[in-house]
């Protein structure tokens, strides 16, 4: 059972859940009125720098999930979590009137500046009452983490002084590539969902604990405060199935809520935590779902689907309660929780979810430092610039952003299709009106380690098959059925949705942008990118894309694919 927002601040008891007030004297003063601290930061995507980064319009719940976080956009959001319009904290948290407010309030996040924020944060609470966990996606989504496989955002989270981590777009780097960064790693990696198949454990590869397989270690166990906190991870539950499975051959995935169980089990009456808390890389509807099923854990820790979360959701389940968060995106957040613990026992919890404005930190010199060695070697490339931008650029929304419709138009024209799919990944900054887009721009948006294009042909019944596919991915009733990205993009197509409605049946509708209808029997060329099948051997999406707005030296977005939402005009997380 999830509380209402109204019944979970009348029954939190100790546990304080409204957010702080956000003024400009003072706003990184948290008063520390407890026994431990935990920081949390998730989801950054490899943005070592400051990012403008524009919160959703459209994040649908369905069923369940509809109205309740993070299912809410826009005015429903400030409404439900009483914040202020056209302030500081709308902007941080909602889309709305995005372009003043972002030249207002200026970019946001970055490692530099979030090193000298944390550093206060841990002042505040004094010498050894702090924990920094961070929820994974740490080491994709840019340039440089691409080209160094990861290595450079290991660095700054190493001087960052985090404490544990999980991960998701870790594993595509391959079981190698992670082992090198976990080798790295002054942290715990923690991961109690990931196991050895029964074949690679015949062969002897390597395991964390070869009688109960698991990979990396389930949990760790930090001193805080004078306390034991019992810290579990979860890694994304479906890599090998929303990534190539190649990656990672030898290890098996899932959400294992009894696997989860017992863990729990084992740290309260074996080891005698004072706390539990997971580190979760589900999502927030999976995690509140595990929640009711799981009993024992205090606290869960969430990323993966990028919501920034004020107040945090209460849900009641056989041991109690659990309290679920979810910390945001891209670097624009970073979540305090204050801690009042007893023995075994969580008694009390304050929380506050700090937007981190760049221009209200001074950047830590040393981690600067340390960003600019590692970019420099590249820097000629990344500062590239390849266009003006005459439109607004974003991705984040559950159907379309300006940004994937500029990716589907250069692989439309560059590879000569009648239709593009593009995948809908939660990552990827926002580019201003009248700025230039650059090289690491467009490496911000597509740098992964599988981002060869493909042109295939397909029939129009084997493309809706696609699409509803992907969109159970997303509207599937069942949070464990679900993967946590937006539906695919599509170019050169429009097309009608019904979220509501059962895999096969949601999508329809279906016309060229010129308006021919998509005929089932009939063959289309289709381009796209990202593959999870074998590798292409062909030209990267990035260069692709490059060449495009070389030749284009404008973009400008005005009509866009359409998608015609049916059965979704009273839902909070649909913005028109």
């Amino acid at each position: 059972m999830i509380l209402s927002r109204r019944s979970l601040i009348a029954s939190a008891g100790a546990v304080s859940l409204a957010p702080s007030a956000l003024a400009a004297a003072g706003m990184y003063d948290v008063p520390f009125k407890a026994n431990a601290r935990i920081l949390h930061i998730t989801d950054t995507h490899a943005q070592a720098n400051p990012v403008q980064f524009r919160e959703p319009s459209v994040n649908l719940g369905i069923g369940k999930a509809m109205g309740r976080p993070p299912h809410l956009v826009g005015e429903a959001f400030l409404k439900y979590f009483d914040i202020p319009a056209n302030g500081a904290k709308a902007h941080a948290f909602t889309f709305m009137d995005f372009e003043r407010a972002a030249h207002r309030y200026g970019p946001m996040g970055g490692f530099a500046h979030l090193k000298t924020l944390i550093d206060q944060l841990r002042a505040q609470a004094g010498t050894g009452k702090t924990l920094l966990l961070d929820g994974g996606d740490l080491t994709q989504g840019s340039g440089v983490a691409n080209l160094t496989g990861g290595k450079d955002m290991i660095a700054l989270a190493n001087i960052l002084g985090t404490d544990a981590l999980t991960g998701h777009w870790e594993f595509t780097y391959g079981e190698d590539g992670l082992h090198a960064l976990i080798a790295a790693f002054k942290g715990q990696f923690i991961a109690q969902n990931v196991f050895l198949t029964d074949d690679a454990a015949f062969a002897g590869k390597p395991a964390f604990d070869t009688a109960s397989l698991h990979v990396f270690a389930p949990f760790t166990i930090r001193e805080c405060g004078g306390f034991q906190v019992g810290i579990v991870g979860q890694a994304f539950p479906y890599v090998p199935i929303a990534h190539p499975s190649r990656f990672v051959p030898d290890w098996t995935f899932g959400i294992h809520p009894d696997t989860m169980q017992k863990t729990v089990d084992d740290l309260r009456n074996n080891h005698k935590v004072d706390a539990v808390i997971l580190l979760s890389h589900n999502g927030m509807d999976t995690d509140l779902a595990l929640a009711a099923q799981v009993r024992g854990i205090d606290i869960i820790l969430g990323g993966h689907t990028h919501d920034a979360v004020p107040v945090p959701q209460i849900v009641k389940n056989a041991g109690g309660r659990t309290i679920v968060t979810n910390a945001g995106s891209a670097g624009k957040f970073v979540a305090v929780l204050d801690l009042s613990l007893a023995k075994g026992a969580l008694k009390g919890l304050n929380y506050t979810l700090l937007p981190v404005y760049s221009h209200e930190i001074k950047p830590d010199a040393a981690m600067a430092a340390e960003i600019a060695k590692w970019r420099a070697p590249h820097k000629a490339m990344l500062e590239e610039p390849l266009a003006e931008v005459e439109t607004l650029l974003y991705r984040r929304g559950n159907f379309t952003g300006t940004m994937d419709q500029m990716i589907c138009n250069a692989l439309r024209q560059e590879l000569d299709a009648e239709i593009v799919l593009s995948p809908g990944f939660r990552w990827g900054n926002t580019v201003m009106p009248g700025d230039k887009i650059t090289m690491e721009d467009v490496l911000s948006e597509t740098a992964i380690t599988y981002g060869d294009v493909y042109v295939q042909n397909m029939t129009g019944a084997a493309i809706k098959a696609a699409m509803e596919d992907v969109c159970d991915n997303l509207f599937n009733p069942d949070p464990y059925y679900q993967q946590g990205g937006d539906m695919v993009r599509v170019g050169g197509m429009n097309y009608a949705c019904t979220p509501g409605q059962t895999i096969g049946n949601r999508i329809s509708e279906m016309t060229l942008s010129n308006g021919q209808s998509i005929d089932a029997a009939k063959t289309y060329k289709v381009a796209g990118w990202a593959s999870v099948a074998q590798p292409q051997n062909t030209q990267p999406v990035w260069d692709v894309v490059a060449n495009y707005l070389r030749s284009a030296k404008t973009v400008r977005i005005d009509k866009p694919n359409v998608t015609k939402l049916i059965g979704v005009g009273q839902n909070p997380g649909y913005a028109a």
